[in-house]
């Protein structure tokens, strides 16, 4: 049976959700050049695969976290994906803006959390660690203990691992960037000279250039 790394990564390719364009490279909000492009909000519009993702993060909560008090989605690509697993575990649910809302009550998270609850973050996908980490800090201000994370996808970026690894966050993903190369280049979606191309990139993103 194949892995979940391996099987996941084959679906997101099929949908089309992570794009390889070693060739054309993507534009990142950061301003970082690169040839690989993730969006796991497409798996919402294929009714199965929104139920996969939602049983596999369910099950893998339960595997490796034991009981959790709510689920925490990650605004604003971990949303639904956050508020179908607390649907599925029967837990209550929140999510965490990025920056607070700039009127009324000026939330940073949405929806109730009571001191002292067990956390499980979720995120859709993992770059940096930055914008996942705030989330966690914003939990624990509150008062709240978070007891994991589980993100769609990581780049597995030094500086991610790294960040987790100093905030105490253990971090669970369905599918990673190493499966995503393994599954691509054996379906042929890419060639033994994309994967070099993507193996320089992934060392140094901040900085790469595929002219130079």
């Amino acid at each position: 049976m194949k892995n979940l790394e391996r099987l996941f990564a084959e679906k997101l390719l099929k949908i089309k959700a992570i794009k390889l364009q070693p060739a054309n490279p993507f534009t990142w909000a950061s301003g970082w050049k690169s040839p690989f492009y993730c969006d796991n909000r497409k798996t919402l519009s294929y009714p199965s695969l929104r139920n996969f993702v939602k049983i596999e993060i369910a099950r893998l909560i339960l595997e490796n976290f034991g009981q959790a008090d709510a689920i925490a989605g990650v605004a604003t690509g971990a949303i639904p994906q956050g508020a179908l697993v607390a649907d599925e575990l029967n837990l209550p649910f929140v999510y965490v803006r990025s920056t607070p809302k700039d009127h009324g009550l000026e939330n940073l998270i949405e929806g109730e959390l009571r001191p002292g609850m067990k956390v499980v973050v979720i995120e859709d996908l993992v770059s940096t660690g930055g914008s996942s980490l705030k989330a966690v800090e914003a939990i624990r201000r509150d008062g709240c203990e978070v007891i994991g994370m589980i993100a769609s996808f990581t780049y597995g970026f030094d500086v991610a691992v790294q960040a987790f690894k100093n905030a105490k966050v253990n971090l669970i993903t369905l599918t990673n960037y190493e499966a995503v190369l393994e599954v691509a280049l054996k379906t042929g979606y890419i060639t033994e000279k994309d994967v070099e191309i993507l193996k320089v990139w992934r060392k140094d993103p901040a900085n790469w250039d595929i002219n130079k």
